[in-house]
């Protein structure tokens, strides 16, 4: 896969030559992010930190909440690292901090170790002094305490002039079965497709910047297709993952798509199309992966109305659920049908709270019917949410972001603190 990278220095993003010459000012990171996130994770690396020159944590602790992100960047202690881990930070990468001591305190499928290497040789302090440690011994001894390596072509970093994929091949060799992402050069769609062959990531940023290389290209670079059309199966999914229906690509549509960012698939019958375009059921494209053979995607999308022609949600027929109640709700938020009990709450806010507080006492009651006590503080917790234009899905997300969090609240009650 791609891994777009977002290097900051004093609030903008910033591209460099060889981790000195500043070659690009990108402005500022969140439209970036927003634009990179379509493909997965993206790294965010704090350059000014990584210097000793300050840091950009405000500003990259709110990128965490905004898609999956790792952090890098003057990441030296245990400390440190589990503050961006507690922000939401999908994983963190750490470089020449990577002692035995700090990766044994961490949860190695979250830990990132960045070795960057000039010609084999691992280098430090800004990529100004040579340590005399060879690169692929130094995977070999890491690679049983971190998730992943972060493997840095210094002498081709920035300048645009291909990725030593020798060097990467014998980098994911040593790492065993320890996920590799090697940046340093990669300019290609092909450079990106011979990565993936291998088992390696790429991470890009100067291709990206300069417009050389686009997202779509490097997606569909590492995609093939056993089909006599050539085309990629495509199922899409909503917010919450439930499949919508399945749907045909191929690189026309997939770069239409990732632009536009809509629905826009290959007909096998009436060629290129964008979903919704005379129906009025569109589509805002979130995110497109890959499947594991790269012989099929998957896109993420917010639905408008029905995806199927029958007007049904899905092509299976209607969905069910916290998912379907809130698309009720929300549709009861608009039209405010008179005669409606939701309606009614939307309208007073001091009776929904009411109602809120009801239910929750009825749910710790000692003979509370909890599937049912459960079941109305959900629907009521639903209607606070839309009156206050609140989705689902943002909810969801802060769920997510908590799972990845180290550090743990005493579970007490806020009365006895």
């Amino acid at each position: 896969m791609i891994i777009p990278s977002i290097d900051i220095i004093g609030g903008s993003s910033v591209q460099l030559v060889g981790g000195e010459d500043k070659q690009i000012d990108a402005g500022h990171p969140r439209p970036l992010l927003d634009r990179f996130s379509i493909v997965g994770e993206v790294a965010v690396i704090d350059i000014d930190a990584a210097r000793g020159e300050g840091d950009n944590a405000q500003l990259i602790a709110e990128l965490c909440g905004r898609a999956p992100i790792r952090v890098g960047g003057g990441i030296r202690s245990v400390e440190h690292a589990v503050r961006w881990l507690d922000a939401g930070a999908t994983k963190v990468v750490v470089g020449t901090a990577a002692g035995e001591s700090l990766l044994n305190a961490l949860p190695a499928d979250r830990v990132i170790v960045a070795l960057d290497a000039r010609d084999g040789e691992i280098v430090t302090h800004g990529w100004r002094r040579s340590s005399g440690r060879e690169l692929l011994s130094s995977v070999r001894r890491l690679r049983e305490r971190c998730g992943g390596f972060l493997v840095t072509f210094v002498e081709r970093e920035g300048r645009m002039e291909g990725t030593d994929l020798e060097l990467a091949r014998k980098v994911v060799a040593e790492a065993g079965g320890t996920k590799v992402t090697i940046a340093g050069g990669v300019t290609s769609p092909e450079e990106i497709a011979d990565l993936d062959r291998i088992g390696a990531d790429a991470q890009v940023g100067m291709a990206l910047y300069r417009g050389v290389l686009t997202l779509p290209a490097a997606l569909a670079g590492m995609m093939n297709s056993d089909r006599d059309d050539g085309l990629w199966p495509t199922v899409v999914v909503d917010e919450h993952g439930v499949a919508l229906g399945l749907a045909y690509s191929d690189e026309d549509s997939l770069t239409r798509a990732m632009t536009t960012r809509r629905g826009v698939y290959r007909s096998r019958s009436r060629g290129l199309w964008t979903k919704g375009e005379s129906s009025g059921a569109t589509q805002e494209l979130i995110r497109v992966d890959p499947d594991c053979d790269r012989d099929a995607l998957r896109f993420t999308v917010r639905q408008a109305d029905g995806f199927c022609h029958t007007g049904t949600r899905s092509c299976w027929g209607e969905d069910s659920g916290v998912s379907r109640l809130e698309r009720r709700l929300s549709a009861i938020a608009e039209s405010r049908p008179p005669g409606s009990s939701t309606a009614r709450l939307l309208d007073d806010p001091a009776l929904l709270d009411a109602k809120l507080v009801e239910e929750v006492s009825e749910l710790i009651s000692p003979d509370a019917n909890i599937v049912a006590e459960a079941a109305d503080l959900i629907y009521f917790s639903l209607v606070k949410s839309v009156s206050a234009g609140v989705r689902l899905a943002e909810i969801e997300r802060v769920l997510d972001l908590r799972e990845r969090r180290i550090s743990r609240r005493p579970m007490i009650s806020k009365e006895t603190e």
